[in-house]
């Protein structure tokens, strides 16, 4: 399949027909995305070299700490644009892929304050899945997305209860998209989501009363989030949008970020309306920025992490106070624990758990929290119905008693817990089943009842990696972290997911799963992002086209 725009230079290569995608990528729709890369893809590139260099430098013994040149920003009054009726009460936010509209429809009917439609973590990048959650998207706001399973199940939006707010995920700046080529160039996965869903979506919101409201990943800089505003600018402008329509909550979820995070809103300031505390990503960043800068910086087993461990209190504790100092609503981030409505017992633990992280966050000050499961939406309101009783927020809330230094940050040996060898498995485990049901196209999976998505299979495989290569010694084992040993473990998972998947599924995902994982773990070579080889493995580059 090629659509083009009037412009042979643009172009949709390599993809497979999709019903309705005519209209999604229509001649109008595809030169807007194009005017985007051409005026944008640049520096997005040097941004992400940028990024590298700055690694290299903290790698070479380099210290992160908050910027002296940006110091004034910090130091000076100044607030973020106040925020549209539509955002003002955001106690509980439902998360999940904007691509089955199975999915779209039960986050739409969950009864939360705001729906994180994903096209990112939670969405596996297939063509089908890209068009598809533009497609969701764009009937959503029209009010007419509706589906009907293969067992003839109806699915619709419900008219009797009030629907979120629809705040929309783009993928991050560092992924391409290998379907859309411009000027003989892939184009950025991020311009690609962003231009498509505000190309076919703004003004509908706009007439509905909300508007283009979006989450930013991934940022791990003010000068990125300095070229997301210039975007906006640039795309309101393009379709006749005033200017501050678009709104955006940035994801404080990698450990640069958190060194800038007034500098983040400061850049974003007409159009933010928040941050959020992005905890796992976060987690990862913390291993790949710090991977080899010896033992002080070695996490303990994923489940040992606490949002108590005191580099996290200081990671949400100065969240909120800069939110709430500049106007900003301070979001909270997902508890893993996920309702199994075929065990009461897990489902009832889910419930303690998820009510426990919601109640430290609400006391904390965090105007609101994210979710995964429509289950699970009463518990987080019922806590912050609880905190905030007839207030839509708690911006008032300025936390001047917290005082956060760049120590408190980066104090990893702090965490309590352990390494361990369960860990290790649990980890190796977790990645290839992860990573098996990404090839597959579904970005969030419920492994052992807790929600998976690319930010947890990143931290499972750089865990991995990280103990590898500084030699850790297993606590319950005493064993050494060696090749041998994380190669028996993988064995021994590979082995098991063998006996248990039918096996054209296992030949399909679970092996080169399998593979990926054993290679981004093993190789002396770190991988930024597992995502990048994975998509080679349901795209394959392009010969002909730059990337």
């Amino acid at each position: 399949m090629t659509n083009q725009a009037s412009d042979d230079s643009i172009r949709i290569t390599r993809a497979p027909r999709i019903d309705g995608s005519d209209d999604i990528l229509s001649t109008e729709a595809l030169a807007f995305v194009a005017g985007l890369h051409r005026r944008f893809d640049e520096r997005r590139r040097e941004l992400l070299t940028a990024r590298a260099e700055r690694r290299d430098k903290i790698a070479a013994g380099g210290a992160l700490d908050f910027l002296p040149e940006t110091a004034e920003i910090r130091a000076a009054d100044w607030h973020v644009a106040p925020a549209p009726a539509a955002l003002q009460d955001r106690r509980v936010e439902i998360t999940g892929p904007a691509a089955p509209p199975k999915m779209a429809i039960n986050a739409l009917n969950s009864q939360a304050k705001v729906w994180l439609a994903d096209l990112e973590d939670a969405a596996g990048p297939t063509w089908e899945n890209v068009i598809a959650g533009i497609q969701n998207l764009r009937d959503a706001a029209r009010g007419m997305l509706s589906y009907t399973s293969p067992a003839g199940k109806a699915y619709a939006l419900r008219t009797d209860v009030q629907r979120p707010t629809v705040v929309t995920r783009p993928r991050g700046l560092h992924l391409p998209e290998r379907h859309v080529i411009v000027d003989g160039r892939e184009a950025s996965a991020a311009l690609v989501d962003f231009g498509l869903h505000f190309f076919h979506t703004a003004r509908q919101l706009i007439a509905n009363g909300h508007g283009p409201y979006y989450y930013l990943p991934k940022l791990e800089s003010h000068l990125e989030a300095r070229l997301w505003n210039d975007i906006f600018v640039h795309a309101q402008d393009a379709l006749g949008i005033p200017q501050g329509t678009i709104r955006a909550t940035v994801l404080i979820e990698t450990i640069p970020a958190a060194f800038e995070m007034d500098e983040i809103l400061y850049e974003l300031r007409d159009h933010a309306s928040g941050l959020n505390a992005g905890r796992w990503d976060y987690l990862f960043s913390l291993i790949k920025v710090f991977r080899d800068r010896g033992a002080e910086f070695v996490i303990p087993d994923r489940a040992d992490v606490a949002m108590t461990a005191p580099f996290m209190r200081a990671y949400t504790e100065l969240l909120v106070q800069t939110c709430h100092h500049r106007g900003a609503f301070a979001i909270g981030g997902m508890a893993a624990f996920v309702p199994n409505r075929n065990d009461p017992e897990a489902t009832a633990a889910a419930f303690d758990k998820v009510r426990a992280d919601k109640s430290r966050e609400a006391s904390d000050g965090f105007d609101g929290s994210w979710v995964a499961h429509p289950d699970l939406v009463p518990v987080c309101r019922e806590v912050f119905d609880a905190v905030l009783c007839d207030r839509p927020n708690q911006l008032d809330r300025q936390r001047p008693e917290v005082s956060v230094a760049a120590a408190d940050l980066l104090d990893v040996a702090s965490a309590p817990g352990r390494v361990t060898e369960t860990g290790l498995h649990n980890n190796l485990a977790v990645a290839v089943q992860y990573t098996a049901v990404w090839l597959s196209g579904n970005g969030a999976v419920a492994i052992n009842n807790l929600m998976e998505d690319a930010a947890t299979a990143e931290i499972s495989r750089s865990q991995v990696w990280q103990q590898l290569r500084n030699e850790v010694v297993l606590a319950d084992t005493g064993n050494t972290v060696t090749a041998d040993l994380v190669e028996r473990l993988l064995a021994d998972e590979v082995a098991a997911l063998r006996a248990s998947v039918d096996a054209s599924i296992f030949s399909s995902y679970y092996e080169p799963a399998a593979e990926l994982v054993a290679r981004i773990c093993l190789d002396e070579d770190y991988v930024d992002f597992l995502t990048l080889p994975a998509y080679d493995l349901i795209v394959e580059p392009d010969a002909e086209v730059a990337a």
